[in-house]
């Protein structure tokens, strides 16, 4: 690592900052925070998974389990986050599209309750196209994962 990417390390990006860098709101906005923040890197996207999330009403009411598909879009979402970081003012009215999704596995549920932290790294960058891999936590066990690659467009 460069001596830029360390003093650049142990970044936050609160939730107001995650609303001034992608255009998700509710209901579809997925991360709360993002800790651990190494542009052009890494970074871990905190959601604080509630029972007020309405995605629960209908996904097996009896025993609410978050579905598959909003764990992979919270590592998107971190993902276009760090991206947005990385790229500074040159993303200015750009928007992070997701374009392809890879080897996704789901080991265990995210449940209300859970912390879900969603560890992103950037396998490699051309140009506009960044391709990622992404885990997503609860207390250190593992509970999802992927591949995945994002285009940067024009707003």
């Amino acid at each position: 690592m460069d001596a830029a990417a360390t003093s650049d390390a142990l970044q936050e990006i609160n939730i107001l900052q995650i609303m001034e860098r992608i255009p998700h709101r509710y209901p579809m906005l997925m991360i709360d925070r993002l800790v651990d923040v190494v542009p052009g890197i890494s970074a871990t996207g905190i959601k604080n998974v509630s029972i007020n999330e309405p995605f629960f009403q209908g996904h097996f009411p009896r025993q609410p389990v978050m579905p598959g598909v909003m764990i992979i879009e919270a590592m998107a979402q971190t993902s276009a986050v760090l991206v947005v970081q990385s790229l500074g003012l040159d993303a200015k009215d750009k928007l992070v599209y997701f374009m392809s999704l890879d080897n996704a596995r789901f080991r265990r549920p995210v449940v209300p309750g859970d912390q879900l932290r969603i560890e992103v790294n950037r396998l490699h960058h051309r140009k506009t196209v960044w391709k990622f891999a992404g885990q997503a936590k609860v207390d250190g066990r593992l509970c999802a994962e992927a591949t995945y690659s994002a285009m940067i467009r024009d707003y």
